[in-house]
């Protein structure tokens, strides 16, 4: 329910890049310059009018006035800047409808002016806007949109390379809300070296804290650790009281992921009043929202419901939306743990009602789990009741009968007992076969992949590619159909085999941005439609191939499934990648703090022996690590060797 705030968090920072980052390189150019005097020079330099509009940027009477003088005199630079200004104003006051207003305003006065910096830092700050309210599509366009305008400029200016990382980090931050995480480390990573070759710290800052929410989400919690901290002692350093506040509600989500409520509890507390001080709704329901998480953790169920309902009527009043359902969320756990499970399901329901779609298969579980026990809870007086007339009952019975049924028992639970030895011999390969073909569905139809391709798609449709969009929507409704199709069947023929791999490489592709190139070769000498194998039996490899061999490969990524003739008996299969190589994997897993250990080639090779058990001749599974001349992993290699001869002769 909580895996989003260390992407909230990193969102904050945004707020105030912008302005504080251009304070320092503006100051080079002009010192102590009036507003007078900008609007009778008509300054065109984006950095010299923000710095001299900083000292009354909270100052609405001041802006006001500026941005009328400026308007008088078609001053267009200053009627721009003066609008940004004051739109920052109600933002950081939770004013949000307010504060787009100004900004839609603001953006027009831009296009008149020769610099488009002016533009860029008015379509930035309106994205980070539309964050704040979850509407991400029109966030996406407005930061997308001065990511363009810096680009086709192709300046190289100290500013044109803020804006550059300004665009990124908030493309990064909205890919992190569509459950994108390797697109958003990608725009991260820009970011962090543009902010590392300008020396800026507090963009540093900014991308340590959204590294570290990726890594959280991954289960990397010592990762996520470091990098927080690292934005924290980059912050000391610049002295940010916004960023101590956000680094140190990261760092103390850490530790309650981690179990440590009592030291969480002890950075988190502190907090509150900074964020009273800094004035800001949004980050003061944050801190509120963290601090009943932590009592909730510790069992001070009273303590922490009264900061979960501060934080509550806060989010409502300002339209925060995501802590609206977060504090729902929470209010829910709490009537949990208390047995009130009435009270758990209807803030279950609010949670539900206020969450964004990709919670949703995760919320329906656990609101059907509170109504099973809910009505248990129910029915819980009746059911005593029932057991009390049952022993009544039962204490009537004369000796005899006692006897008596208790023999009758004892009789028919041997007979069972016999039946069930007789039967389980005839029925254990069954059984074990039945199992494996169940789990290897329930791992091919995995709902983090389901959800993942599903989000994929909806990417491309958000990007306004609908073709796109279309062409993948396709190709995944046929292999799910296939899927399915196949998990009924003991054996497929090879020929439909090969065609539901590639749909699966094509679905799987889109998630690296179709940079995987994958090769299918097959000997001419094979007919593909006259041989059979177990259903989905290549699948387990080539998910190996990509996430544990390509996912961590930078540069090319290969992978080739060749089907060769070994003779009229026998046919081998390769899967073959240029990835990281088994070792080098295994020490990436070692490194992880919560590792998910996969059973697909456990459950493939379960499958081979119970297929062939009863046939003549015989199955290899082999792996081959592949190597470079200086000894340097290059990639593995999966050998199957399959006996013709005999899957041929087996029926469909």
């Amino acid at each position: 329910m909580f895996f989003r705030r260390n992407y909230l968090f990193s969102q904050l920072f945004l707020i105030i890049w912008l302005f504080a980052n251009t304070l320092t390189f503006a100051q080079k150019q002009t010192r102590n310059a009036t507003t007078d005097e900008l609007i009778s020079r008509k300054d065109t330099s984006y950095v010299l009018l923000n710095t001299a509009l900083s000292p009354i940027k909270n100052d609405t009477t001041a802006l006001l006035k500026f941005i009328a003088k400026s308007k008088s005199v078609n001053y267009h630079e200053g009627t721009s800047i003066g609008l940004n200004q004051l739109a920052i104003y109600f933002r950081n006051t939770s004013l949000y409808d307010r504060s787009i207003q100004i900004y839609e305003e603001a953006i027009k006065e831009a296009e008149l002016c020769t610099n488009i910096d002016f533009k860029v830092s008015c379509l930035n700050m309106l994205g980070v806007v539309y964050r704040r309210t979850e509407k991400i599509r029109e966030a996406l366009d407005n930061h997308k949109l001065a990511l363009e305008l810096v680009e086709k400029s192709e300046r190289t200016d100290e500013n044109a390379q803020r804006n550059r990382a300004i665009s990124r980090n908030s493309i990064g931050n909205i890919y992190l809300t569509l459950n994108q995480p390797d697109l958003a480390e990608s725009e991260f990573s820009q970011s962090m070296e543009i902010e590392k070759k300008i020396g800026n710290k507090l963009g540093m800052a900014i991308n340590y804290q959204n590294l570290g929410g990726i890594a959280s989400t991954k289960g990397e919690l010592n990762k996520a650790l470091n990098f927080f901290k690292n934005s924290l002692a980059l912050n000391e350093e610049i002295n940010s009281d916004l960023g101590r506040v956000i680094c140190k509600n990261s760092i103390g989500e850490i530790y309650l992921k981690q179990g440590l409520a009592t030291k969480a509890l002890a950075l988190i507390e502190p907090t509150i009043k900074q964020a009273e001080e800094l004035g800001d709704m949004y980050y003061l329901a944050a801190t509120k929202t963290n601090m009943g998480w932590a009592l909730l953790e510790l069992k001070k169920y009273e303590q922490a419901e009264a900061f979960i309902r501060e934080s509550l009527g806060i989010a409502i009043k300002h339209k925060l939306q995501y802590y609206v359902a977060e504090n729902y969320g929470l209010l829910s756990e709490i009537n949990e743990s208390r047995g009130n499970f009435k009270e758990a399901l209807e803030y279950q329901k609010l949670y539900y009602d206020n969450q964004e779609e990709y919670l949703n298969e995760k919320n329906k579980l656990y609101m059907y789990e509170l109504i099973i026990r809910y009505d248990t809870d129910k029915k819980k007086n009746q059911i005593e009741l029932l057991e009390k007339q049952n022993e009544l009952v039962n204490l009537k019975l004369n000796d005899n009968r006692k006897l008596f049924s208790a023999s009758i028992i004892l009789l028919g639970l041997l007979s069972v007992i016999f039946f069930i030895l007789y039967r389980q011999n005839k029925l254990k390969n069954e059984k074990e076969i039945l199992h494996l073909e169940q789990t290897m569905l329930r791992s091919q139809m995995n709902p983090h992949f389901i959800f993942n391709s599903l989000n994929s798609i909806k990417l491309y449709i958000i990007n306004n590619e609908k073709d796109k969009a279309v062409y993948y929507l396709n190709k995944f409704s046929k292999l799910i159909r296939s899927i399915l199709t196949r998990s009924r069947e003991k054996d497929i023929t090879l020929k439909d085999e090969l065609e539901t791999m590639e749909l699966y490489m094509n679905i799987e592709n889109i998630r690296f941005s179709n940079k995987i190139h994958f090769e299918l070769i097959v000997d001419p000498d094979i007919s593909t439609s006259q041989i059979k194998v177990p259903s989905m039996i290549l699948q387990p490899f080539l998910e190996n191939a990509i996430w544990h061999g390509l996912s961590s490969k930078t540069g090319e990524k290969n992978v080739k499934l060749s089907v060769k003739k070994i003779n009229d008996k026998k046919i081998e299969i390769q899967i073959e990648d240029n990835g990281i190589g088994r070792e080098k994997s295994r020490e990436i897993k070692l490194k992880k703090t919560i590792n998910t250990q996969s059973i697909g080639i456990y459950l493939t090779e379960q499958r081979l022996q119970n297929y062939f058990k009863n046939m003549a001749g015989e199955h290899s599974l082999s792996f081959q690590d592949l190597k470079d001349e200086n000894g340097e992993p290059t990639g593995t290699n999966v050998i199957l060797k399959l006996p013709v001869e005999h899957i041929s002769k087996i029926e469909s």
